[in-house]
Formats: structure tokens, sequence, C-alpha cells
């Protein structure tokens, strides 16, 4: 089927904002009196915010701030890094004028509240080339629930199949895949050899190495 549209993640896509989200967390749980390491953080990859705070809290019980209100001082934290200090991933606008050269729709589907995906697009003067943006905190379910791909295909006019997807985290490509997207999977470099990411149609280093060829 012919393919007429692409939908991004965001957080390690087209933003290293993985970092960001571990400091975050490490920072807001510690003022809790939690003491989580940056390795740890790995097991919340890809999760929705609620999700996410959900994880930590029934791991690490702590008192003074629901789970609500940690989830938002988390999002908060994490806005103020990438204002501050974001930075786009490698090949990001050059993927981008690619994909829209060739008459694709763009879409963004995201575990991210849509205060960070503000955020992000600000500090990377990116926005205009999204027709679509949307946050699984809409939806009942975050990734890895393909929901949020359903949706993001349905504003942009198009059916799943006719949609590739980019990821970068397991549970993202999971829920993409679950969705009936072609995907495209750009897991970091210290998690590129797990064979987990092989149910992804193709992986890649980074976005620098997007062509044409890939978007068929």
């Amino acid at each position: 089927m012919q393919k007429k549209a692409v939908i991004f993640d965001m957080d390690g896509v087209l933003i290293d904002s993985e970092p960001f989200w571990q400091q975050a967390q490490i920072e807001v749980l510690k003022d809790l009196g939690v003491e989580i390491t940056q390795k740890e953080c790995e097991e919340t990859m890809g999760l929705r915010i609620d999700a996410l705070v959900g994880h930590w809290y029934n791991k690490y019980r702590w008192d003074g701030s629901s789970v609500e209100e940690t989830a938002v001082t988390i999002v908060e934290r994490v806005a103020s890094h990438v204002m501050h200090s974001g930075e786009a991933k490698s090949g990001v606008y050059q993927a981008l004028e690619t994909i829209a050269a060739k008459g694709f729709k763009i879409g963004l589907a995201t575990s991210s509240p849509m205060a960070l995906v503000d955020a992000v697009l600000t500090r990377l003067n990116i926005g205009h080339y999204f027709s679509i943006r949307h946050s699984a905190e809409f939806e009942e379910y975050g990734k890895p629930h393909p929901a949020v791909y359903i949706q993001a295909a349905v504003q942009l006019g198009v059916t799943p199949k006719e949609c590739i997807a980019i990821e970068d985290s397991f549970n993202g490509l999971l829920s993409a895949k679950s969705a009936t997207m072609k995907t495209i999977v750009i897991p970091e470099a210290v998690n590129a050899a797990n064979l987990r990411f092989s149910i992804a149609d193709i992986q890649l280093s980074s976005l620098d190495e997007l062509s044409a060829e890939h978007l068929v």
C-alpha cells in the first residue's frame, strides 16, 4: 500500500530528551526521598507520564506528593531543561525536508504531554512541519497500546497502513506495529544490537540515514 504520511515519535527521535527525563526523574524523586539511578530510568522509556510516575510509586512508595502532582513537577522540569538546552537529534531537519519534499503528511504521536510538545517544537523551530500533534495524554492507554498512533492517523486523514512511524523505544515500536504501520526504529546506540528491535521494518542508527527509498 502506498504510504501517505510519516508520524514521528518525539522524545529520542526529534530531540535527545531522554537525559532530561532521567535528570528530572532523579531530581524530583530525590526531593521526595527516593533515590533512583540513571540505569533504572531506562525502565520508563517510552511510557506516558502517569505510567512513568506510577511505576516509581509502585516500586518506592513516598509521602508528601501525589502521583499527579509528581507527574506535573517532572514534566515542568523536563520542559525547563528543553527550553534551556534542548537540541535536535542529528538529521532531524534534513529528514523533515526530505519527507515534506515527497509530499507526505507529517504528524507527531508522543507519550509526552502537550505542554512538553509545545516546548520541544518551539525550541527546535520545527512546528510548521507538523499537520497534527497528538499526545497519549488524551488516550485511555499510552504506548505500547496503539491508540495514540491510530488517532494520529485519523487526524491526518489516512489509514494506519498508509503511515510510516519513526520510533526509538521498544514500547513505541510495539505501539506503532500494533497500529499496523510500517516502522522505522532508531534505538540508542547502546541498545542497537538488542534483538527485540528486529521486529521493526527498518532500523537506522540516526535520521541522517533516512532516504526517499525508506518512504515506500
